[in-house]
């Protein structure tokens, strides 16, 4: 069973989520919160697998909340999603660098957000990669020159290249197919280059591939 908390300070929205998620036989609502600060004293009590974190609230918002959440050694295994009125939101982007799995717009289907839902609970993917590559590609490509980050020293050039077509989007399946791989070498190639590189997920290798020059912004290519 996942076991998701929802923080919002709208009640209507976090019905309208409850409704849908405590609707499927895998996923429980087991607490609700109303601003950043309610969301931690949840979180201790309560154990969820995945956090829905709006972005925007009241005493303490959710990019503050995201980084108290999961800089706690006892939140190791918590998957934190934002959720968002617009997708090129500054503060998401804040989010997924704090360690944001992924996020989703608040008027996203039903289907897309029991989806989104299981996906980040399996650890397999970030939410919306087009989505969240454009995203990360507007924010990380302001940097002129970005500063080469010394972890990627620890990356074989086959690491390497899977690490840069994770940050173009492509799931595991995918990146077998461009590299003649069988998805299970590829998925292993993705958990070996997290753990090197020493970040919580698919999500956190995208902002990194970015901030570290590894791959270039469309809008910044001639």
């Amino acid at each position: 069973m996942i076991r998701v908390l929802l923080v919002d300070d709208q009640r209507l929205v976090r019905a309208g989520f409850k409704s849908i998620l405590d609707g499927e036989d895998d996923i429980s609502v087991v607490a609700e919160a109303a601003d950043g600060r309610e969301s931690l004293e949840a979180a201790r009590e309560h154990e969820p697998d995945v956090v829905l974190m709006d972005i925007r609230m009241p005493v303490m918002d959710g990019l503050t909340a995201t980084r108290h959440l999961l800089g706690d050694p006892a939140r190791a295994g918590t998957k934190v999603v934002i959720l968002t009125t617009f997708d090129l939101d500054e503060d998401v982007y804040g989010a997924l660098r704090a360690g944001a799995s992924g996020f989703l717009v608040k008027d996203t289907e039903p289907e897309e957000l029991i989806h989104g839902v299981r996906v980040v609970a399996r650890g397999d993917a970030s939410l919306a990669p087009s989505i969240t590559r454009r995203l990360i590609s507007e924010f990380a490509g302001r940097v002129d020159r970005p500063a080469p980050s010394p972890t990627l020293n620890r990356l074989t050039e086959r690491e390497r290249e899977v690490m840069s077509l994770v940050a173009a989007g492509l799931s595991n399946d995918e990146i077998a197919k461009e590299l003649v791989l069988s998805p299970a070498t590829a998925k292993t190639h993705v958990s070996r280059i997290m753990t090197k590189v020493d970040v919580r997920d698919r999500a956190q290798l995208v902002v990194l591939a970015y901030e570290s020059g590894m791959v270039t912004p469309r809008w910044l290519t001639p």
